[in-house]
């Protein structure tokens, strides 16, 4: 699996609640477009998205669930882990910031639940501490998708592909760059800073998000 992904482009199909595009058919469409354009994954949202993914495309999927807006809730607990198993995820996407899960359990107990199912993880995290110790607790992937995202620094528009660079220089698992990478150059500079593959979501599928950028540039 990780072979077949390195120095390659994982689209993420997803759409935020109340979205347009928060269609399980149109999310689809948008796998089935990546497959076209010659991406190798996807990165896809909730049970009946990701199993609808698997069936109509045959790409590996890395599915996670996101229950709730606030703290943990990229797939925060065990039971959301083999949820996305079960519709089919060839890996699942979770949390793994130091913060404390809702139901109390920790992240290698996920990874353990997971790989037990036939499944791999990709960790979720923020710093590099976080994914030192999520590759130390089993992660398959490592993943810089929370950078800038939770309280404390960075707080920066462009990908954080300093921590891509420690990451890649810190720990033997592979490093997926992920978060605010807008463009083509920017996805080959992380794989340049060591990244093993790169996830591009909002700036491929997400026209309102997209339109809305342009909106505000023609605002005095």
């Amino acid at each position: 699996m990780a072979d077949a992904l390195r120095g390659r482009l994982i689209v993420s199909c997803q759409a935020p609640p109340g979205d347009p595009m928060r269609e399980t058919a149109t999310l689809v469409r948008l796998a089935r477009a990546t497959v076209a354009g010659g991406g190798s994954a996807i990165r896809a949202n909730e049970p009946e998205v990701v199993a609808a993914i698997v069936a109509a495309v045959g790409l590996p999927v890395i599915g996670l669930w996101k229950d709730g807006d606030t703290g943990v809730y990229i797939t925060p607990t065990v039971r959301h882990a083999l949820a996305m198993v079960e519709a089919g995820a060839a890996v699942v996407a979770a949390d793994a910031t130091d913060r404390p899960r809702p139901d109390g359990s920790a992240f290698a107990e996920l990874v353990a639940a997971v790989h037990a199912a036939g499944a791999l993880v990709m960790a979720d995290v923020s710093t590099l501490a976080e994914g030192i110790t999520a590759a130390a607790q089993g992660a398959d992937f490592v993943s810089t998708t929370l950078s800038g995202y939770v309280p404390g620094p960075p707080r920066q528009t462009g990908p954080d592909l300093d921590l891509v660079a420690a990451l890649a220089a810190a720990i033997e698992v592979p490093v997926v760059a992920e978060g605010r990478i807008s463009t083509p150059e920017e996805a080959a500079e992380a794989l340049t800073r060591g990244a093993h593959s790169v996830v591009v979501g909002t700036a491929i599928t997400a026209p309102t998000a997209l339109t809305a950028r342009f909106v505000a540039g023609l605002r005095p």
